[in-house]
C-alpha cells in the first residue's frame, strides 16, 4: 500500500499519519525543491495537496509536481524563494490515515494500521504493543512498548520476524531473531533491541 512511516525531521511521525514523501534539496532560486514520492504513483502526490509535517506548526500546500531528470521537483505555497526552500530540506510529507482509503484486499494494510496492535509471541505470550514504524533507510522497523517495564523494543518488519498480522483481530505475532529470542519476562536481560540502544537489526 502506498505510504510508509518514518522518524521525520523536526519531530517523531505521530501515531495514525502516513510518510508520503519526503522534502529533498532546493532547486534553483524560486523556492522549487527535490522531492521523494513514496506512493505507488509518484505523481499522485499531487491528489492530497495539503500536508502536515513532524516540525510544530509548519504544514504545507503542494502547487505543482514536475519530473526533471530521473526525480520529481515541487513548488509549495508560500515558499517562493530559495532560503526558504531550503529550510524544507529533510521534512516528510505526512496525511492522517483517515484520507487513504481502505485496503481492497483482507491481507493489504497501511503501515499506520500497525500502530495500537498487541504483539505476542507463537505461543500467545504477550510483548507489548506496536507504538510506531520507523524506516532508517534499511527497511521497516516496528517499535515494540512493553507496559510492565516501560521499555520500548524494535524489531524488523519482515515476514521472518512478523509472519503474522491480524489488522482485525487487533494483534500480530512476532518471531525474535535467534540473537535475540528469550522470556518476555526478562526483557532487561535478553537481547532484544532497546530503542536508544547501539544494537542494530537484520533481516
Amino acid at each position: 500500500m502506498a505510504g510508509s512511516e518514518t522518524p521525520g525531521k523536526g519531530g517523531p511521525i505521530p501515531a495514525r499519519k502516513l510518510v508520503m514523501g519526503r522534502i529533498g534539496a532546493a532547486h534553483g532560486v524560486r523556492g522549487e525543491v527535490r522531492i521523494q514520492s513514496f506512493t505507488e504513483d509518484p505523481m499522485a502526490l499531487l491528489a492530497y495537496k495539503s500536508f502536515e509535517t513532524a516540525r510544530p506548526g509548519v504544514s504545507l500546500v503542494l502547487l505543482g509536481l514536475k519530473t526533471v531528470g530521473k526525480g520529481l521537483v515541487g513548488r509549495f505555497q508560500s515558499i517562493s524563494d530559495r532560503n526558504a526552500a531550503e529550510r524544507l530540506n529533510g521534512l516528510e510529507l505526512l496525511v492522517d490515515r483517515s484520507r487513504l482509503p481502505e485496503a481492497e484486499d483482507e491481507d493489504e494494510f497501511y503501515l499506520a494500521d500497525l500502530v495500537g496492535l498487541s504483539a505476542r509471541l507463537s505461543d500467545g505470550r504477550n510483548l507489548g504493543m506496536v507504538t510506531a514504524v520507523h524506516n532508517h533507510g534499511a527497511g521497516d522497523i516496528i517499535e515494540v512498548g512493553d507496559a510492565r517495564s516501560g521499555d520500548n523494543f524494535l524489531y524488523p518488519f519482515t515476514r521472518a520476524v512478523v509472519p503474522e498480522v491480524h489488522i482485525a483481530e487487533g494483534y500480530l505475532v512476532i518471531e525474535p531473531p535467534i540473537e535475540t529470542e528469550a522470556d518476555p519476562d526478562e526483557a532487561n536481560e535478553d537481547g532484544y533491541i532497546a530503542d536508544g540502544s547501539d544494537g542494530g537489526t537484520a533481516d
